[in-house]
């Protein structure tokens, strides 16, 4: 059955078909809906894990009981995974591994833009990389054979635009191959030194044996140019969607070696093609992996000499920089598809009524110096709050607070606070504060617990309740666990009460002793989130004063000099009301 599917369904689809029986992830965009899509079935035991590193180790236990398995994670989440992963190269599997990672080129929801190619390159682990839907749900199949045939994990590197682009693609039926049978095998799965001295050129080997795969299996293909053309004739290597751009600027005018399988890459496939044409240009997003192996093997090609090693792709810029090369002439910008009219700007924001914005508006009145974390709490970095001073990797918050204080943190000594989200707590956050406790600087650290995990998509974590199928699940209490941790000043504040969170920051700052405050309230579009009535401006109140504009509501504007209300995104929260001095805003399900 032909069906129209995202890149991150068609995936979900793939792992079904090949009969993986256990799914580990922690979400992170662009991965995050492959496993929310691979719970749709009932056949595969899916959970959210605390991180990636938990999951992979949870993917391996799994393998070694002889299923199946997967996890994913994006870009970022690869490192988190890597110590697992690196040492999983050397044990191999018992049922076949296989990995997503999801890298974010333009970074649109990441805080850096790093090329995953490198960590199955050190790892020395195989990496397939699909350029549509239908690629995608093939190689993950594959990866499953080639996890078992080869004795390793196999990375399938998404994209964005893969991951959240649609293309059609062929279902067929789940086949679960016969369960691997454990068996102790401790030379191959106990990597103390001795044993793993062993496993080191069986690594080698196998990598071996993977490229001279890479040489002639249908995944590396070549695709001559259409034999009617005439004049220099143009060779691109490429790989992922770049492999769509190619083929849309410049269709059949030029020859393409798409290649599939981007680690290892092979040797004598790339030899003859760059020999069968005169000129070889290497299109590939990110770092120049693909290039610098083509000048190892002695080959002149054209890389990120003109295309850019930052940002995304597109058939635009590849057809302005290549043009000149392929063509012999300067690309023509009115042949680009594009909008006719700018289109504005849309910077993103906290969302109306967000739990978070009481707390952030406070921290920023009262001048603290403000270390953050990953979430979407992030935007209180953007203005008018602009209450955020770092934001690094998941868990850096706690870690970093510790050591700016220790170190004094001169004129900021005595009002630095550390931020970070219950989700993101739980994924690393908690080493962190176990050395806060064990090391004693006086850190005030903020859980913003919005009882979800709302960055990626509002997925469960472990102190929901409830699992990925929002069944009754393990909670863990904060309260309990930071007591448990060491700290005995621990207190519970709600930060659409902004006294109460302004009483909070204060005596914790004073008080030398760490301390935690956990800012408590559901992330306002939960769907069992049931709010207030929207406010409205009593006109004749209002002064004009834009006193409610400092905590950045996008339900609040000014219009002819007065506060307005958009009476369909607000939820009522009652914040501007707090922080208006004339009492202008009102309880009311109408504008006046």
């Amino acid at each position: 059955m032909k069906e129209l599917m995202l890149g991150n369904k068609a995936f979900a689809r793939g792992l079904y078909e090949a009969g993986c029986s256990f799914v580990s992830s922690y979400p992170g965009t662009p991965s995050t809906e492959v496993t929310e899509e691979a719970v749709k079935y009932d056949e595969i035991y899916c959970e959210w894990a605390p991180n990636e590193k938990v999951a992979m180790e949870a993917a391996f236990g799994a393998s070694l009981a002889g299923v199946r398995s997967y996890c994913g994670m994006k870009h970022v989440g690869l490192n988190v995974a890597a110590d697992p992963l690196y040492t999983m190269s050397y044990t191999g599997v018992n049922g076949g591994i296989v990995i997503c990672v999801a890298d974010d080129a333009g970074m649109h929801s990441s805080q850096n833009e790093q090329d995953s190619r490198h960590h199955a390159i050190a790892s020395k682990v195989p990496m397939l990389e699909p350029s549509d839907s239908a690629e995608t749900l093939s190689f993950v199949k594959l990866a499953y054979d080639l996890s078992e045939e080869y004795d390793t994990p196999v990375i399938v590197k998404m994209c964005t635009r893969v991951a959240h682009s649609q293309s059609v693609v062929e279902t067929s039926d789940r086949v679960v191959p016969a369960r691997k049978t454990y068996e102790k095998n401790i030379p191959k799965n106990v990597m103390m030194p001795g044993n793993a001295i062993k496993r080191h050129p069986f690594v080698e080997e196998r990598t071996e044996k993977l490229r001279k795969l890479a040489e002639t299996a249908s995944f590396n293909r070549v695709e001559w140019r259409d034999a009617s053309c005439t004049g220099k004739h143009v060779g691109i290597i490429t790989c992922s969607t770049t492999y769509q751009y190619v083929r849309e600027a410049f269709g059949n005018t030029v020859s393409v070696c798409k290649l599939g399988m981007v680690n290892p890459l092979p040797v004598d496939l790339i030899k003859d093609f760059a020999s069968k044409v005169d000129v070889v240009i290497v299109a590939e997003e990110l770092d120049p992996i693909i290039e610098n192996h083509c000048k190892a093997l002695g080959i002149n090609v054209t890389g990120k000499d003109v295309l850019p090693i930052c940002g995304e792709f597109s058939q635009n810029l590849l057809k302005k920089l290549l043009s000149p090369i392929v063509t012999g002439q300067e690309f023509n910008d009115t042949d680009v598809n594009a909008v006719a009219d700018e289109i504005p700007g849309r910077p993103p924001v906290m969302c109306a009524g967000c739990p978070h914005r009481g707390l952030f508006y406070t921290l920023s009145k009262n001048k603290c110096t403000v270390l953050g974390d990953i979430g979407c709490y992030t935007l209180g970095a953007v203005a008018p709050l602009s209450a955020m001073d770092m934001t690094l990797c998941m868990g850096a918050s706690v870690s970093a607070i510790h050591g700016f204080n220790k170190a004094g943190g001169g004129e900021n000594e005595g009002k630095t606070v550390a931020v970070i989200g219950d989700s993101t707590f739980m994924h690393s956050g908690m080493t962190g504060l176990a050395n806060i406790a064990y090391n004693q600087s006086d850190s005030t650290v903020i859980i913003l617990d919005n009882s979800i995990t709302g960055m990626t998509g509002h997925q469960q974590n472990p102190t929901t309740g409830l699992n990925i199928k929002g069944d009754p699940a393990g909670k863990i209490d904060l309260e309990a666990l930071c007591r448990s941790m060491g700290f005995e000043r621990v207190r519970v504040v709600d930060p659409y009460d902004l006294k109460a969170c302004d009483a909070a920051i204060k005596e914790e700052l004073a008080v030398k002793a760490p301390s935690v405050i956990i800012s408590r309230r559901p992330c306002a579009l939960l769907k069992n989130v049931k709010h207030n009535p929207p406010l409205h401006v009593n006109r004749d109140k209002c002064v004009g004063c834009k006193s409610c504009m400092k905590i950045g509501c996008p339900a609040i504007s000014m219009k002819d000099g007065k506060a307005h209300i958009d009476n369909t995104l607000c939820v009522g929260c009652g914040i501007c009301e707090q922080l208006c001095p004339v009492g202008a805003f009102e309880s009311c399900q109408k504008e006046d």
